[in-house]
């Protein structure tokens, strides 16, 4: 299922802009939206953990954002009020038709995959609380992003209306304890903020690109291939979370340093140690304080030496081999908080590639462009990860 046609459709995310009826900024593209969701969702399930012992599972979680994520996708920028009345009267027809048109754009889609994503939309009351934190999370997102563009747009007809729409879902959830923390406007509020500032950061500054992606929206590519990797080495449910939310957060400390790119990165011996130890400040005395101590663990886990293989023995973060995961650390219920670093650095390479491959099919190059593709490209010649044939996917994508 992880091919070319896949990470393609994937990208489309990044063409479909939010809000365009509307006066607004830059960094409002579905494929943002979707990123903030799934991190908004890892605040309100842990607050549902914290705060009510829900027993959640977060394989569900996960499967249900990517879900959605595909689904959106299909059925592009459908305003608000016509997408929910089109799934209101004919859901079930209109969900058939985004099966078959997936199957139709992506058809090496993985059978298992697809009847899991049918059972989510056709089965609304399976899984609830995990669909319920889902709903939550994607109200929020867009709570946040209408509260950017209401100042834009103030006196323009239906505007008011749509204010009251949102807040009107936003107290339909009021009963989750993650919704209750972020209608304080406290701490938990300005972490949300904070990540949210991940949008209007653009990748490869430094060069024009078509379709522009933020730090926010390549998150969400990496934790995607990263989740699909992980099943395709049949990964447990708690590896395959893990790697998800490893991918997710790798580059969180991002929003306080900003992207610094990788020539700068090794023009100095030392400089990426120095920038490492620059962000782990950051991040102690920036971003851990926005959040419940008790999560502080979980952040760290997911960003400090992100593209490292570890697991967890007896208390203790261990590193290893990229095949020892697999073979030592792949079960369920051991504690052992598995993630496969090299594979997602690989997914890291893979989303770079495909962003510079994408611009440069469209007719927008340059030197850094070009130079960035083909050095990934000669760097994954040939190679084979955990099983995973990274060599034979760029194949895929003729030269340009």
């Amino acid at each position: 299922m992880l091919n070319k046609v896949f990470v393609e459709f994937l990208y489309e995310a990044a063409h479909i802009q939010r809000w365009n009826d509307h006066i607004r900024p830059n960094g409002f593209t579905e494929l943002d939206k979707q990123a903030h969701k799934m991190m908004i969702l890892y605040v309100l399930a842990k607050y549902e953990e914290q705060d009510h012992q829900a027993k959640l599972n977060w394989r569900v979680l996960i499967e249900g954002g990517i879900f959605e994520f595909l689904h959106r996708i299909v059925l592009t920028d459908i305003k608000p009020p016509v997408f929910h009345e089109l799934m209101r009267v004919h859901g079930k027809k209109l969900n058939s038709w985004v099966y078959e048109e997936l199957r139709q754009r992506i058809p090496d889609l993985d059978p298992v995959f697809m009847a899991k994503m049918q059972r989510h939309f056709d089965e609304p009351q399976e899984n609830y609380m995990e669909k319920k934190l889902l709903r939550a999370a994607h109200y929020l997102a867009t709570q946040w992003e209408f509260g950017i563009i209401y100042h834009f747009n103030q006196g323009i007809y239906g505007v008011e209306e749509t204010k009251a729409a949102i807040e009107s879902e936003i107290e339909d959830h009021y009963d989750l304890a993650g919704v209750q923390k972020l209608s304080l406007k406290g701490k938990t509020s300005k972490f949300v903020d904070l990540v949210g500032q991940l949008r209007f950061q653009k990748r490869w500054a430094q060069s024009p690109r078509v379709p522009e992606t933020s730090v926010m929206g390549h998150v969400l590519i990496v934790a995607a291939l990263a989740y699909f990797c992980a099943v395709k080495m049949q990964a447990s449910d708690e590896r395959i979370v893990n790697d998800f939310l490893c991918g997710l957060f790798h580059d969180l400390p991002e929003v306080l340093t900003r992207d610094i790119i990788s020539p700068i990165k090794r023009s100095i011996q030392g400089l990426d140690d120095l920038i490492k130890d620059i962000e782990k400040r950051q991040v102690a005395e920036k971003l851990l304080p926005l959040l419940p101590h008790s999560w502080h663990e979980d952040i760290l886990y997911f960003t400090e030496d992100e593209f490292s293989n570890r697991a967890v023995v007896d208390g203790e973060k261990i590193t290893c081999r990229p095949e020892e995961i697999g073979l030592k650390y792949n079960e369920n219920g051991k504690g052992y908080r598995a993630v496969d670093g090299t594979v997602l650095k690989c997914c890291d390479h893979l989303a770079a590639f495909v962003e510079a491959y994408l611009s440069i099919e469209y007719g927008i190059s340059s030197k850094h462009l070009r130079n960035g593709m083909e050095d990934l490209r000669e760097q994954y010649k040939n190679k084979v990860v955990c099983g995973l044939d990274f060599g034979k996917l760029y194949e895929e994508f003729p030269r340009l």
